[in-house]
């Protein structure tokens, strides 16, 4: 089991910035690929960004290509989000999860566990 635990969410005016956290527990953290998803309001969970195991490689959805960065500490157990140039439609409950592989994953069924999510809500 992996537990996993989002912070850093809130309000931020359109511009802004914002620095998610993603604490987990459980087994060893850098066996997994990381991801962070998003779900706004009456819409699907969407894929955001994914990192692999050792943070060699990652992956952004187009939508966040160039404003968001994913990283990882291994040695704190700690999956990152630095969401840069924020706007009103990156509101959303943003949820981090761990894939069941050590590789990189873009859709929700290939993530075992999941944390609680974290608003964010960006103001125009």
């Amino acid at each position: 089991q992996v537990q996993l635990v989002e912070s850093g969410g809130g309000l931020v005016q359109a511009g802004g910035s914002l620095r998610l956290s993603c604490a987990a527990s459980g087994r060893t953290f850098s066996d997994y690929a990381m991801g962070w998803f998003r779900q706004a309001p009456g819409k699907e969970r969407e894929f955001v960004a994914a990192i692999n195991w050792n943070g060699g490689r990652t992956y952004y959805a187009d939508s966040v290509q160039g404003r968001f960065t994913i990283s990882r500490d291994n040695a704190k157990n700690t999956l990152y989000l630095q969401m840069n140039s924020l706007k009103p439609e990156d509101t959303a409950i943003y949820y981090c999860a761990a894939a069941g592989t050590s590789y990189m994953q873009t859709t929700p069924p290939l993530y075992t566990y999941w944390g609680q999510g974290t608003q964010v809500t960006v103001s125009s």
